[in-house]
């Protein structure tokens, strides 16, 4: 074969095998939703691969081509959080001060909150019971919390905010915006919100975010 057969041959397979890859990927994406959904509601205890595999509109030898073992797709998913929330906590540059740096802390847990709740309910459910997966998986998001506790310590030794434990300061943070996620229901039930819309969800999150940021920040001393 010569060398133009060759590329014409390998330009041909390679439109296939991108199809391949792209399909291989919509349906780990599919399996991942069902499995975020199943966890959510059952807990890695009361799951079960035929459930995800049910909530995905597979067979479960199917599912099994995709996954491991449930306990291998709970361990992605749940890294899968701690990858997402070193963003959604990362501090940005000490210098702009807590109003800045607390405040956007703030809006982002909120929005991860709304945005997706049934992650978040898999982290806190986790914890809840001792975080027997994650302790093994958090060494990084210790660091880093760490670090941010330092930041916030160095802006009382300033006077920028109350004299406080840091690590609390970080805890309190972390309750409040939490709430939204694992109890939107309640909060909208005693709100007497109810869905009416895109437009008006959007102007009710941005409404608990200034009312959530108000309150912490002054709760937090900020100046």
């Amino acid at each position: 074969m010569s060398i133009g057969e060759e590329e014409r041959e390998s330009d041909s397979e390679a439109p296939a095998t991108r199809g391949r890859s792209r399909k291989y990927a919509q349906v780990l994406g599919l399996i991942n939703r069902a499995a975020i959904e199943v966890f959510a509601s059952e807990g890695l205890a009361g799951a079960s691969t035929q459930a995800i595999a049910d909530k995905a509109g597979l067979s479960k030898a199917q599912l099994h081509y995709y996954i491991e073992s449930k306990e291998a797709l709970y361990r992605q998913i749940l890294q899968d959080i701690l990858n997402d929330w070193i963003v959604v906590f990362g501090f940005a540059d000490e210098a702009f001060g807590p109003r800045k740096v607390l405040g956007d802390l703030i809006r982002r847990k909120m929005v991860f909150s709304f945005e997706h709740p049934l992650r978040s309910r898999i982290f806190t459910a986790e914890m809840m019971r001792g975080a027997p997966v994650l302790n093994a998986m958090m060494d990084t998001s210790k660091q880093r919390t760490d670090q941010a506790a330092a930041v916030i310590q160095n802006w009382m030794n300033q006077g920028l905010m109350d004299k406080a434990d840091p690590m609390l300061v970080l805890f309190h943070i972390w309750a409040v915006t939490q709430f939204y996620a694992d109890h939107a229901t309640q909060a909208a039930y005693f709100r007497n919100v109810a869905q009416q819309g895109q437009d008006k969800d959007s102007k009710d999150r941005r409404y608990l975010i200034e009312q959530v940021t108000e309150f912490l920040l002054k709760g937090a001393g900020v100046r």
